[in-house]
């Protein structure tokens, strides 16, 4: 079996697999907005992978061979979202202690949900001495400069990307960046929220104060700010803003084995 790498028309070949698949990330790669995607076939695929950032969408026929591959550009990290239970006993067999299974928590996908005036009223409940402000280059930098922060902005490569096309909001104390609300992900009718606080700078209600004020701009411009959780912590959050929890689903952390480079992709 081959490796194909999926790219303009060919994507929509991708959709029925990926169909009632409520993911915006999903959305991203099959827009070909951001992203990768990978198939048994370019004609008529029956398996295929989807790698947008730091995550992996299996769906179709459970395939070895696309579980175990790596694109190129990828990091030695990925979080593998398997459609079912074949796909998923497929991750352990091919990886066994380099995977571990985890839950992750799906939040409806509800446009109209939202309380403004609850919204506005969170963005505004700071503590004394922090600033929420929009992302602009100074943050956007910052952001870049450290581990802690990097996710932010990490799937945009430069600030001329991100200002044409991401969107975040940021609290600065004393100057510095200590908690950003930002677009992880873009497709065309919105983006997956990333959020991120420096440990000593965390239970003081800034990730609220900075989701609420990204939320309120996105729905300014007609813009859905997707939301997935990686914990009940998120999940919480995400339900004070106005969200809705949908399912428990099941998720691998996968580091790459140094002794396997994957299967190269054929020619297209």
């Amino acid at each position: 079996m081959g490796i194909y790498h999926i790219t303009g028309e060919n994507l929509k070949k991708l959709e029925p697999l990926y169909m009632g698949w409520e993911e915006t990330m999903i959305w991203s790669v099959l827009q070909g907005e951001m992203g990768s995607a990978w198939a048994d076939s370019l004609t008529e695929p029956r398996s295929a992978r989807l790698v947008i950032a730091d995550f992996s969408f299996l769906a179709g026929e459970p395939v070895g061979e696309l579980a175990e591959f790596w694109p190129e550009a990828a990091s030695g990290f990925t979080i593998m979202v398997p459609e079912n239970e074949a796909w998923s006993e497929t991750i352990r067999r091919i990886y066994g202690d380099n995977a571990k299974q985890i839950v992750r928590y799906a939040i409806k996908k509800e446009p109209d949900i939202f309380d403004r005036d609850k919204l506005r009223k969170m963005a505004a409940a700071l503590p004394d001495g922090y600033e929420l402000r929009m992302m602009d280059e100074a943050v956007y930098r910052m952001a870049r400069a450290e581990k802690w922060s990097e996710d932010l902005c990490s799937q945009f490569p430069d600030w001329e990307t991100y200002r044409k096309r991401g969107l975040g909001t940021a609290v600065l104390h004393d100057g510095i960046l200590v908690s950003g609300v930002s677009s992880y992900t873009v497709y065309r009718e919105g983006i997956e929220i990333e959020i991120d606080t420096k440990e000593e700078h965390r239970r003081k209600g800034l990730a609220l104060a900075g989701a609420a004020r990204l939320i309120l701009e996105c729905l300014d411009k007609g813009l859905y700010p997707g939301w997935d959780a990686q914990n009940r912590g998120s999940l919480a959050l995400a339900e004070k803003l106005g969200y809705h929890f949908e399912r428990e689903y099941t998720a691998f952390e996968v580091y790459r084995p140094q002794r396997s480079a994957g299967a190269l992709p054929e020619e297209h």
